[in-house]
């Protein structure tokens, strides 16, 4: 069981290249699995955390519904936007600067084999991310993701969560708002969802925050929640 994990900022990469890297990442750590199992060898499987931002772009998982998409090409190429779907579960979703975006690439036999498990324990990141800066978040029972004051019509998503596993490798991830330009989610059903409202940390606290600095503490609490040993 191998639970030391390389943690990479990529900085701010265009959706398409991240996406590359990831495939390429998940395809080898799916190889060593099987040569394991064919050749009843042990060589462990790597473990990524990736943190990214990219450019304005759409994305829509394998569930979701093309119409949620409210834009044309003309009207992605004035908001300077791409879209593309992609192999992770979910809906639509935006991604773009200022947006925290986690792409762990785990093998979860090296930690639990339980997708709900992982999808919650990367909720609970989150929500203990934001508790640090003072705001009180929670889960929404039938949905994933991390959202505030999920009792009521006041109810709002600050993170998004979209996975992909295959023989327990994970990729793709979350997407969590952190100075993120909202105006850009006017443009879709975020998540299928047509009646909730999306927010970030910036409108909550009513500032921009030190992006490298939340990072370092969502960091922090996905390697002790995971019980990961971080290189």
């Amino acid at each position: 069981m191998n639970k030391k994990v390389r943690f990479i900022d990529w900085g701010l990469v265009d959706y398409q290249e991240g996406w590359n890297q990831q495939e390429v990442i998940f395809a080898k750590s799916l190889a060593i699995k099987h040569d394991n199992r064919i050749n009843n060898t042990q060589i462990p499987t790597p473990n990524y955390l990736i943190f990214t931002e990219h450019p304005h772009v759409y994305t829509l998982g394998k569930s979701g519904n093309p119409e949620n998409l409210l834009l044309d090409e003309t009207g992605l190429a004035e908001k300077h936007a791409t879209y593309y779907k992609i192999n992770r579960g979910g809906d639509i979703t935006y991604h773009g600067p200022g947006q925290i975006v986690g792409y762990p690439i785990l093998d979860l036999d090296n930690f639990f084999t339980d997708i709900h498990l992982y999808l919650r324990t990367l909720e609970e990141a989150i929500i203990l991310t934001l508790a640090d800066h003072g705001i009180e978040a929670a889960r929404y029972p039938g949905y994933t993701g991390v959202w505030l004051d999920p009792e009521n019509e006041k109810a709002r998503k600050i993170c998004a969560m979209g996975v992909r596993a295959s023989r327990w490798v994970t990729m793709h991830g979350f997407a969590f708002n952190v100075n993120t330009d909202l105006d850009y989610f006017g443009n879709i059903v975020p998540c299928g969802i047509d009646d909730k409202q999306v927010t970030s940390m910036e409108r909550e606290l009513g500032y921009k925050l030190d992006m490298d600095k939340v990072k370092e503490t969502l960091k922090g609490h996905i390697a002790s929640l995971f019980e990961m040993e971080l290189a």
